[in-house]
């Protein structure tokens, strides 16, 4: 007998494509978390970073996003940005570094960071990735080699994740 390999046995990859100033990333919350609550670490969520130029904050979000990672604290931060989208858009970085001091995080190191541009080079991969596989609008999902476009709607996106996650983790057995 054997030992399965690791690839087999790692968990199915939900990509999600966002923009942190996206309205509809935000109303998507509410299914990432029903995911999470579900399949737990049997499905790895990941944030994408696509950030829409029509948003003139969310490249300096999804940067922040990459800093709260490295703080160790990345899915609470994008929850608490994407909770607040219009004050992202009326305050831009200085509410970057706010919502980085409200979640115990380093909020120097946030400003230092968005001054820098360290996490510059992660944000531009991830956005030419997503162009490269056909995303236009945010939020796109990507899950089984499967392309998901929730910027139009949200409705049955949630089910149809669901039942290719099942597929996937069924064929791991």
């Amino acid at each position: 007998m054997s030992d399965p390999s690791p690839a087999r046995a790692a968990a199915p990859v939900l990509d999600v494509w966002c923009d942190l100033q996206c309205p509809d990333c935000r109303d998507a919350l509410d299914d990432l978390r029903a995911l999470r609550a579900r399949y737990g670490d049997r499905l790895e969520l990941r944030l994408r970073h696509f950030p829409l130029e029509k948003n003139k904050h969310s490249f300096a979000a999804a940067q922040a996003v990459e800093e709260a990672l490295e703080q160790g604290n990345g899915w609470e931060y994008v929850e608490a940005v994407l909770g607040r989208v219009e004050e992202l858009g009326r305050k831009g970085e200085a509410f970057l570094v706010e919502a980085a001091r409200e979640l115990g995080l380093d909020a120097e190191e946030f400003d230092t960071a968005l001054i820098d541009g360290r996490h510059i080079l992660i944000v531009d991969a991830d956005q030419a990735e997503g162009k490269a596989i056909g995303v236009s609008g945010t939020p796109t999902y990507v899950i089984g080699g499967e392309r998901l476009d929730g910027g139009k709607s949200q409705d049955g996106l949630r089910a149809r994740i669901e039942e290719i996650t099942d597929r996937l983790l069924a064929g791991q057995e």
